[in-house]
């Protein structure tokens, strides 16, 4: 592991210099000092933030997967995945073609319900199951959307979109960047046929996702406010979906102003969440399906309050607010929420100090969403980190033992 930091050292070196710019440039544009570029480099210092690492993507023009070698070598076997991604690209790519699908398509209704399915692999973040399931979905919700007409014709593009949203989740998770590019255009696409109201903010929700690839914080922002507005109304009323996408929006926000160094807007906004989670809270009517697939929840406030203050490089907030938050509403959250969670925890216990504690958390955010973890580039970072420290007290410990022993006469 620690000659995977030395790699990605060595990857940002040579994009540095293909642009001709000098450490002290790189150094100025990121905030940092010369030396700790050239540690960077040596990959003595881990790029161990999202934001950080796209922002020193975005200054050497590159993607932040071409850093960090993502999709992650494995064997055979686990790297099926990416057979299933290039089907889902090739339905992806002819959207406006004839759907070439065998039979009569089913009913919206019982696409719906495969939907559900899919929720459920994406709450246990299983997104290699996803992409395998993706491929004939799409088809027939495609053929469906071209068979009908009326509101069956928009509830076959809203599937649509929602699977795009499915195949965007997943590929963000295993690194397949033309696939979460192309996942987010078509969502938009189909949003717009769906005839929802609320499904071109969930559109925009995941177009925000993307701008963070390229360090666009204040674009991030700006995409952000319009698809809050764009469900303002409905939210004001209390609907159920508008109040779970105006939510999610917002915390979407506090990332990018987190990242942008704006702490007093990453804290509105959380605030602003946690209002939205209230009206959750208190909504009395009838059971409500989740038909955008966003998990949005008190739990998720709190565990993304605790990722904008490590976002902030403030991890002895991110563990005062851990020490307050419930352990069952963090047990409430699905896995693969609940796996970023301790996969942060594990990076602010590393930050405070504590190597046990930071691979307690790690092993556990292992075990509840190992897809997810194995492949997650903050998680991988922090192992390294915790090997790094090792080894060098290891090291230190032995050579005052060596000093005891007089080894060295």
């Amino acid at each position: 592991m620690l000659e995977e930091a030395e790699e990605i050292g060595r990857r940002v070196r040579r994009a540095r210099l293909r642009l001709g710019m000098p450490q002290a440039d790189l150094a100025a544009a990121l905030g940092k000092s010369q030396g700790w570029v050239s540690k960077m480099e040596r990959g003595v210092i881990e790029l161990d933030r999202v934001g950080l690492l796209n922002q020193v993507a975005s200054e050497l023009h590159v993607h932040p997967n071409d850093l960090i070698g993502r999709p992650y070598a494995g064997s055979p076997e686990n790297n099926q995945w990416q057979t299933a991604a290039s089907s889902i690209l090739r339905e992806l790519r002819r959207y406006d073609l004839a759907p070439v699908f065998d039979g009569s398509p089913r009913p919206a209704a019982q696409l719906w319900r495969e939907v559900t399915r899919l929720h459920r692999l994406r709450d246990a973040a299983s997104s290699v199951a996803i992409l395998r399931v993706l491929p004939d979905l799409f088809r027939e919700a495609r053929a469906l959307a071209e068979a009908s007409e009326g509101h069956e014709r928009e509830e076959a593009y809203a599937v649509y979109a929602i699977c795009c949203k499915f195949a965007h989740t997943a590929a963000h998770s295993l690194g397949h960047p033309e696939l979460v590019a192309m996942a987010c255009e078509r969502a938009a696409w189909s949003a717009r046929l769906s005839g929802d109201p609320v499904l071109p903010a969930v559109a925009d929700w995941m177009r925000v996702w993307d701008m963070w690839t390229t360090a666009d914080w204040a674009d991030a922002m700006a995409l952000s406010d319009q698809a809050i507005a764009s469900v303002q109304q409905e939210y004001e009323r209390g609907e159920p979906l508008a109040v779970r996408a105006w939510g999610t929006l917002q915390l979407r926000a506090a990332v990018s102003a987190a990242r942008a160094g704006r702490a007093a807007e990453a804290e509105d906004r959380i605030g602003h969440a946690r209002d939205a989670a209230a009206r959750m809270d208190a909504y009395a009517g009838p059971p409500l399906y989740d038909r955008h697939s966003l998990t949005f929840s008190a739990g998720n406030v709190h565990i993304h309050a605790i990722a904008v203050a490590l976002e902030m490089g403030l991890q002895g907030k991110a563990l005062e607010i851990n020490r307050r938050t419930s352990p069952e509403l963090v047990d409430s959250l699905p896995n693969s929420r609940r796996g970023h969670h301790h996969m942060d925890m594990a990076r602010a216990w590393l930050w405070d100090g504590s190597r046990g504690k930071a691979l307690g958390e790690l092993e556990t955010a292992e075990r509840i969403a190992p897809q997810l973890v194995r492949n997650h580039p903050m998680a991988r970072s922090t192992l390294r980190s915790i090997v790094h420290a090792e080894r060098a007290a290891t090291r230190e410990s032995l050579r005052r033992m060596s000093d005891r022993f007089h080894l060295d006469r």
